[in-house]
């Protein structure tokens, strides 16, 4: 399985000058957390995970972070021109014919179980992982009819 962490980000509104994806949470950086839950959800789904960390501000600080965990694989964005820019920064290191899952770098708290019934319910095929808010106002848009 490839697993794709998109970790590029400039995070201008954290207002400091550790990358967005380096910042702490409960004693570990954001992508510290969802690196292992990467390899939990290659593991749960019963494979070997590829992991590809896409980054861009602050590249050098977050592969220093990491230097000592050989099985991740880096590649830089640049310029970064957004996030379907950034994962195809990482298609060329991917595996052909496996699933790919793709993955914030800044978003540590979703669960390993929620991964795993992603990629079973994608079932080789395209799945996407939503939320619906009662007031979405800053985030993208996942427009949803019954057509679809």
């Amino acid at each position: 399985m490839n697993i794709v962490i998109l970790a590029a980000g400039q995070g201008k509104r954290m207002r400091s000058a550790l990358p967005k994806v380096l910042q702490p949470l409960a004693g570990r950086s954001m992508l510290a957390h969802v690196i292992d839950t990467a390899r939990a959800t290659a593991q749960a789904c019963g494979t070997q995970a590829r992991i590809v960390v896409v980054v861009g501000h602050g590249a050098q600080d977050v592969r220093a972070a990491f230097a000592d965990e050989p099985d991740l694989i880096f590649v830089e964005q640049t310029p970064q021109l957004g996030t379907g820019h950034a994962v195809q920064m990482a298609v060329p290191t991917l595996l052909a014919d496996v699933p790919t899952l793709v993955l914030y770098g800044d978003v540590p708290l979703v669960r390993t179980q929620t991964l795993a019934k992603l990629v079973e319910a994608a079932d080789d095929h395209l799945g996407i992982l939503t939320v619906q808010l009662a007031d979405p106002t800053g985030y993208g848009r996942i427009v949803r009819d019954d057509a679809s």
